[in-house]
């Protein structure tokens, strides 16, 4: 009602005013940004420059590809296996509610913590997974210190965090579907598989859908997972760079905020691009 308004107004204001100062005007800053030159305290107006650059700048779009391999490959992998094993532990398993305390225990883990781990895991000498690629007598490679293998590792590292908090999500769109599906699908005699694909899946394209939405927008924006698996770095020989670690690089060690904005910029453009996309795909799918 046009009486309450001025008061909702008021209580809106904190939060609108948050929003601002923390979201809306660093994405304004960092558009005006992207057109100057020059050190942080003293930036001048340079047009097009940043952006040329960085188009001619073989590194970004090393990132760029990176980027989109580690995005297209870790969410689809992470996304499969949260898939199954939310429905292992929904049909098969009495205690739900410790398995789901367990998955979801490295989400709220430090990812500092959790790539120390993963670097004494995938170490090429002394690893727990070389240890036991030898035992069976297969190849095991160098994880950390070989350029071809920093993205693998990488995509193995960003597929193992993305479980805990898929899985939880995958648990509760499981137990808000009616359970009469089953029931009726059991008086049919409908197999398990027939049940998975002709009930289940279906109940649970609005959940993939916001999951996928969420992880692919995780992943372009990777960053701390590449700075704990390498120890800072970006692989050997920046193998493992990413595009938000081109970002950090341009503007923290090298001292071009211009150029690290203006990445930033076509990131944010990407990421919007890729992510209408596949609301459009999924809109389809779910039709």
């Amino acid at each position: 009602m046009k009486q309450n308004q001025k008061k909702a107004w008021l209580f809106l204001a904190p939060a609108l005013i948050c929003v601002t100062v923390f979201s809306i005007w660093p994405i304004i800053r960092a558009f005006m940004m992207s057109f100057q030159g020059g050190p942080l305290i003293n930036m001048q107006f340079n047009g097009f420059a940043n952006y040329i650059y960085i188009f001619k700048d073989p590194d970004f779009w090393h990132a760029i590809l990176n980027t989109a391999i580690y995005a297209f490959l870790a969410v689809p992998i992470g996304l499969i296996i949260s898939i199954a094993l939310a429905w292992w532990v929904f049909s098969k398993i009495k205690h739900q509610a410790f398995f789901e305390t367990m998955f979801f225990m490295p989400y709220v883990t430090s990812t500092i913590a959790i790539g120390i781990v993963f670097r004494y895991i995938l170490n090429g000498k002394y690893g727990m997974l070389d240890f036991c690629l030898r035992a069976m007598h297969l190849p095991a490679p160098d994880w950390l210190d070989d350029p071809s293998m920093s993205l693998i590792s990488l995509i193995i590292f960003g597929v193992w965090a993305s479980l805990a908090f898929n899985i939880v999500i995958l648990m509760g769109a499981l137990r808000n579907i009616d359970p009469n599906y089953y029931v009726l699908a059991d008086m049919y005699g409908a197999s398990g598989k027939e049940k998975f694909w002709r009930i289940t899946m279906p109940q649970l394209v609005p959940t993939l859908a916001f999951l996928l939405t969420v992880n692919l927008i995780g992943a372009f924006k990777i960053y701390t997972q590449v700075y704990a698996l390498f120890n800072g770095v970006a692989g050997q020989a920046n193998s493992a760079m990413t595009a938000v670690f081109y970002i950090y690089n341009k503007f923290q060690v090298v001292g071009t905020p211009g150029v690290a904005m203006a990445a930033t910029v076509v990131l944010f453009l990407f990421i919007l691009l890729v992510t209408y996309l596949q609301r459009k795909l999924m809109k389809k799918v779910n039709s």
